[in-house]
């Protein structure tokens, strides 16, 4: 018989890190102390799962997550924090898993400052002074993320507060403000004195590769400040590092923040404010290039800018890459070729003038699908496991009914004098003992049972997956959405294809293209 689990949960986010109280240590001696107090601790395997630094307004925290899942698994039987707002401070999502995901998995739940544990509730929620507690904290913390964007926004406006990462051609002075770094500033200014002569931004990255400038990653991870992934820029540019230069007003003096906000306090996806949100404060730092040469450059870059046309749909839109530099490959002409644009300007590279028919790439990668789907097709999906795990779960069901039924009429007894208390309590006891142990092997039996009518419900998925393409006469924008994450092309005709569903094609391999149109 396995030990019984106790999982100590800590968390602790960037602002209760100022209180001492709330430190993890002070944390962990106080969930210590508890369990030791339990009945459970002599037999008791303790586990320990500690989030630092994450808010507690949502549930997208490591640890959190990795305790959930073993709840889930029905190997936890007691979980422990500090106070309801270390598990969360989002009433809702909080009650839903007190009140309804840990009772399913018979894991019994101790929030210490708040003196609630749910086995003093016998399956009630804690009624309204939980309930309370969990709104107070929730108050508590929109109220302090206001205060602090706050005073952050104050700090905007009187240019003092600055964004601990320089954009390229700027580094950290000794008081902390942005000045011009030497190397990098003179890249930036001639980048503007390209564009305003009229190069257009495919032009400048032609020169800065001819002149093998470094790109801003390879640039800062030269002077040991990586900050991107340079594995696959080769020292090419991008068009949108140039763009991003040329469009930012810092160059000219202007310190330009404020242009994101969060969607939602505690959240950690935002959103581009309007510009007449954004703070700008002129003369704020030194200057790399006048206002007067960054909007000519500005205005002869818009001459060069294409109307803007309505985005084409069309069915591998984002899923065509380069086998040999993996970046997207772009689309042209009226017959439709996909091409390595990124390798432009050298024919040095592998991968220059990589190009293939549109048509004919999508040909193959149906008839690589179909090759890979027509073996498994009218595949028995048996409900054998499933059927098993059900019939298992209602015997264990039984059982505790049983366990349940004897206790309530030892008491019975009792209570009628039939015996006498040392007698109950000792049979109590036994009863008790057992209704453990068979709980614990319930949670199990459940999780099984899920995990099989999971397992059977996407088999049959699958199968109407693979019938549906059986019957399919030709790649469809549903099919490639549902199977495909990439599709890379190579030279000598050759495609490799990464599924989304990676159990459907464990047997996936790197495939011949054969006349696909592939040209280099």
């Amino acid at each position: 018989m396995r030990k019984y689990l106790i999982a100590l949960y800590i968390r602790l986010s960037l602002e209760d890190s100022k209180t001492e109280s709330m430190s993890i240590p002070n944390q962990r001696l106080i969930l210590r102390e508890k369990a030791m107090s339990l009945p459970e601790w002599e037999n008791a395997e303790v586990v320990e799962f500690v989030d630092n630094g994450h808010s507690g307004m949502n549930f997208e925290r490591p640890a959190v997550q990795e305790l959930l899942e073993m709840v889930q698994a029905g190997r936890v039987d007691c979980i422990i924090v500090k106070d309801l707002s270390r598990f969360g401070r989002n009433s809702i999502e909080t009650g839903y898993f007190i009140e309804r995901v840990f009772p399913l998995y018979h894991t019994r739940f101790i929030s210490v400052s708040d003196h609630f544990d749910t086995a003093d509730y016998k399956g009630d929620t804690g009624g309204i002074d939980v309930a309370f507690k969990y709104l107070i904290s929730e108050c508590y913390s929109r109220d302090m993320s206001m205060k602090t964007k706050s005073a952050k926004y104050a700090k905007m406006r009187r240019g003092e507060y600055q964004s601990t990462i320089c954009p390229y051609g700027y580094q950290k002075s000794a008081d902390g403000r942005m000045e011009p770094d030497k190397d990098a500033a003179a890249v930036v200014k001639q980048i503007f004195l390209w564009a305003a002569d009229g190069n257009t931004v495919a032009e400048i990255i032609r020169r800065l590769y001819a002149q093998h400038v470094p790109t801003p990653a390879e640039y800062r991870a030269a002077k040991g400040k990586p900050i991107h992934d340079t594995s696959r820029s080769n020292g090419v540019w991008s068009s949108s590092a140039v763009i991003h230069i040329l469009t930012d007003e810092r160059y000219a003096g202007t310190y330009v923040i404020g242009k994101r906000a969060v969607k939602e306090i505690g959240g950690t996806r935002s959103r581009l404010k309007d510009e007449s949100e954004w703070i700008k404060i002129p003369d704020h730092h030194p200057a790399i290039v006048s206002m007067e040469l960054y909007e000519q450059a500005n205005a002869v870059r818009r001459q060069f800018k294409l109307p803007k046309k309505q985005r084409r749909d069309y069915l591998l839109r984002g899923k065509v890459f380069c086998g040999y530099c993996d970046h997207a490959m772009s689309r042209k002409g009226k017959t439709t070729w996909f091409y390595c644009r990124h390798t432009d300007v050298s024919d040095s590279f592998p991968c220059h003038g990589l190009q293939v028919r549109e048509n004919d790439l999508e040909q193959v990668v149906f008839e690589s699908i179909k090759a890979h789907v027509l073996p498994i097709l009218g595949v028995d999906i048996s409900k054998d496991d499933l059927d098993l795990r059900t019939v298992q779960q209602a015997e264990q069901e039984k059982k505790l009914r049983a366990l349940q039924e004897s206790k309530r009429k030892l008491y019975e007894r009792y209570a009628l004098g039939e015996i006498d208390l040392d007698s109950y309590k000792a049979e109590k006891e036994k009863f008790d003992i057992a209704l453990v142990g068979e709980k614990n092997t319930h949670a199990i039996i459940t999780a099984r049972a899920k995990q099989a009518q999971g397992d059977y419900e996407a088999n049959l998925k699958h199968r109407d997956l693979a019938k549906e393409i059986g019957s399919s006469t030709a790649l469809t924008k549903s099919l490639v959405d549902t199977l495909i994450n990439k599709v890379y092309v190579f030279r000598d005709e050759r495609i490799e294809i990464d599924y989304a569903v990676r159990d459907f094609f464990e047997n996936e391999a790197a495939r011949e293209m054969p006349s696909c149109g592939a040209e280099g």
